[in-house]
């Protein structure tokens, strides 16, 4: 075999490993399926995180599409609500029942293992349910009062989930007791896999003007920076849950960037 063979097949086979890497970001993070031949193990998924931003893409991407769609048949309230609903499909309602829980266990528990606790508990209580009802409020609202739904669609979908995957390598994890209802977690990450995130979000920023990347980078900075101190003091680290929470209030902040009458 020749060494420009040899560095073919090894090109070959690391992508192929990228390919399988990005399968079990989206596995993970959607109910799009995958091929079962597709290989799992821990290390793979810890290093699936660095896609966590790229299939936040896609998720941005399939929401503002059929907000495209439904704007030709129906008003923009309809059609907003039609591109949540894409979402929420899309994921299963992965990230808001992580926002759920957290704050029924952030908001009802005293001590760190009963927070912990109430957060793997299936049933929803009055925090959640209230927290869970005034974001997609909020994201209604926002999203319906915004002329640029379709980049902010994917944009918030990309950041949100660039910021609630950066965490992983800057908080310790805590793990929750035996019986909990969530699924295998990345919980670990290298440089490469935050350099990975950054590049994806870079490459949708290219987009906006300079001024308004700015400000998203900003305010998605500001939402990390306070995630990490409150879960430092409410439970010493993340958990699944939190992520999600995460994810969800980063979302949130970059649709409210798109309505500051300076962004229109």
């Amino acid at each position: 075999m020749s060494a420009a063979t040899h560095k073919s097949e090894m090109r070959a086979s690391g992508m192929r490993y990228q390919w399988h890497l990005f399968l079990l970001a989206l596995a993970f993070l959607t109910r799009i399926p995958i091929p079962a031949s597709v290989p799992f193990s821990e290390p793979r998924l810890n290093q699936a995180n660095r896609y966590f931003a790229l299939v936040g893409t896609l998720i941005g991407a399939i929401s503002a599409s059929i907000f495209l769609i439904s704007h030709t048949l129906f008003s923009i309230e309809v059609a907003v609500v039609m591109a949540m609903i894409a979402s929420l499909m899309t994921t299963g309602v992965f990230h808001e029942d992580g926002l759920a829980d957290s704050a029924d266990g952030l908001g009802g528990g005293l001590t760190i293992e009963r927070k912990l606790a109430i957060m793997k508990d299936s049933r929803i209580g009055s925090y959640g349910s209230a927290a869970l009802m005034m974001a997609l409020l909020m994201k209604f609202a926002v999203l319906s009062s915004i002329p640029q739904v379709v980049v902010a669609l994917i944009v918030g979908h990309t950041l949100s989930r660039a910021v609630a995957a950066s965490l992983i390598g800057a908080m310790p994890y805590v793990s929750e007791s035996d019986g909990s209802k969530s699924k295998p977690l990345a919980n670990t990450q290298s440089q490469t896999d935050v350099w990975f995130l950054v590049v994806t979000c870079a490459a949708i920023l290219l987009w906006l003007p300079i001024v308004h990347a700015l400000a998203l980078v900003a305010m998605c900075m500001c939402v990390r920076q306070m995630a990490k101190i409150y879960l430092s003091r409410q439970i010493g680290g993340y958990t699944g849950d939190t992520l999600g929470a995460c994810q969800q209030v980063a979302e949130l902040a970059c649709y409210l960037c798109f309505a500051l009458p300076w962004f229109l």
